[in-house]
């Protein structure tokens, strides 16, 4: 009996595959179109079971049974960011906010500020939701603070960019530079993997071919065999490998050094040329990247609107920047792969962390021929030390320029300061990626934890993916 099984992507990176000729000897009670209107739906122990049925009763072939378990993976990712229940929700709301209507909640709900999905015919609440309320609830008062960070934090990062500015930087020589031992711990939970099971673990690299990136140095691994991806590779990694054992804690360790440096192009002072539309960097970074960079009917009249009259592409980008600045406030985010369309979710919802503003950014600026590319690895400020998202822009004549969309405008009256993240960025920063979705080294066998970006590192053993859950990440950084 011939059998036709097709599934659509689903948000993460999973192409669009039909199965034919697989045999079976007992139909399946439930097609995977079915088995996709249903993770659609929210009904994910149905996703499961139907899941289970095919696997039981159709003797799928491998790449269906591939299919199978990275649709069980989203339904489980799913699960995992939508953990809090009502009366949960309640309780934090009560401790975080304080005494609440009936009517705000209805609003708050109404309007996705407390975000929540229908889940098996119960509602359950993101695990940031009452975080993310408290943002956007702040941005609603009548004094608009849009800084991500604290206010210790921005002052740092202004009094930083007047040294970036004062050093004579202008013209985008790297300066300042900060020396910065790391070390980096991944570990996985006990017995998530089986006792004797090798644990494959890709960790975070700092790049090597940036002005404002040097002296990159291993100072030990744990285990001591390693691979270093090529400094050529996209997303930058140390792959390591170790045999899981009974209930114990499976560590990695990355000690290295390196020196970041600030960067500054004061745009007023150079030339720009117009852009080469036959240069290879023109057609690489001004087209559409599916899934995540996509030019929209939305994205392309709200860029347009955006920036007309604008004379060159310098003031479409700043143009693009200050609407973005005034329009997104910063979120902690929904892990990407469970975002089918991410510049569609921050317009809609009007938030949206460093990444998510980011490719937003990026979908406007190429719509508008201008070449853009992704950026990303860590912020390393003192006492801010995350995971962070900005990106390049190309301008013919000058080359790449840093632009940190969602480190904003600075509170400061001097336009040079105000605008530094425009065409500059700071010297707290660990380069590990220059773009999305690319393979890592060696390629990873099973669908990725984060299918775009490469910060926190990836997981795996011969059954499958280990996703965040199953692991935790740590880093230290010394300042010298």
């Amino acid at each position: 009996m011939n059998q036709r099984y097709v599934i659509k992507n689903i948000g993460i990176v999973i192409l669009v595959v039909s199965i034919l000729g697989c045999q079976q000897s007992v139909k399946p009670l439930h097609t995977l179109i079915e088995i996709e209107n249903a993770l659609k739906a929210g009904n994910l122990a149905q996703v499961k079971i139907w899941c289970d049925s095919i696997f039981e009763l159709g003797n799928p072939d491998s790449l269906t049974r591939i299919k199978l378990k990275s649709t069980i993976d989203m339904a489980d990712r799913i699960n995992a960011d939508f953990t809090l229940s009502e009366p949960e929700i309640d309780h934090r709301l009560k401790k975080e906010i304080g005494e609440f209507t009936s009517a705000e909640r209805g609003l708050w709900e109404q309007n996705n500020w407390l975000e929540y999905r229908i889940i098996d015919g119960t509602k359950h609440y993101f695990k940031r939701a009452v975080s993310n309320l408290q943002l956007i609830l702040k941005s609603r008062q009548p004094i608009l603070n849009k800084d991500q960070t604290s206010d210790s934090q921005a002052l740092f990062c202004l009094d930083h960019t007047r040294k970036v500015i004062g050093a004579k930087s202008r013209l985008g020589k790297p300066v300042i530079p900060v020396k910065m031992t790391i070390n980096y711990r991944l570990t996985v939970k006990a017995d998530a993997v089986p006792d004797g099971e090798t644990i494959r673990c890709w960790m975070p690299w700092p790049h090597e071919n940036h002005a404002r990136q040097t002296m990159v140095r291993l100072l030990k691994t744990v285990p001591d065999s390693h691979l270093i991806a090529s400094d050529s590779a996209v997303q930058r990694s140390v792959y390591l490998e170790q045999k899981a054992v009974k209930g114990k804690p499976v560590v990695f360790d990355l000690d290295f050094e390196y020196v970041s440096m600030a960067q500054y192009f004061d745009l007023s002072k150079m030339s720009l040329i117009p852009v080469d539309t036959t240069s290879e960097i023109y057609k690489r970074y001004t087209v559409e990247q599916y899934p995540q960079i996509i030019f929209t009917s939305e994205i392309k009249h709200l860029s347009d609107s955006i920036v007309k009259g604008a004379s060159n592409e310098a003031e479409k980008v700043k143009r693009i920047y200050y609407w973005i600045n005034d329009h997104i406030i910063w979120t902690g985010a929904l892990e990407y792969s469970i975002i089918p369309f991410i510049p569609g979710y921050v317009l809609k919802n009007r938030r949206g962390d460093c990444g998510m503003q980011t490719l937003l950014f990026m979908a406007m600026a190429r719509y508008q021929h201008i070449p853009v590319k992704w950026q990303s690895g860590w912020m390393m400020h003192p006492n801010a030390v995350n995971l962070h998202d900005w990106c390049e822009i190309f301008y013919n004549g000058i080359g790449w320029i840093p632009l940190d969309m969602s480190f904003n405008l600075q509170k400061s009256e001097n336009t040079l300061e105000k605008e530094f993240y425009i065409s500059g960025i700071d010297a707290y920063r660990m380069i590990v990626n220059d773009g999305i979705g690319s393979k890592l080294v060696p390629e990873k066998l099973f669908p990725r934890s984060e299918p775009y970006d490469f910060q926190r590192g990836e997981v795996e053993w011969r059954g499958g993916n280990l996703y965040f859950n199953l692991w935790d990440y740590q880093m230290n950084v010394e300042y010298n």
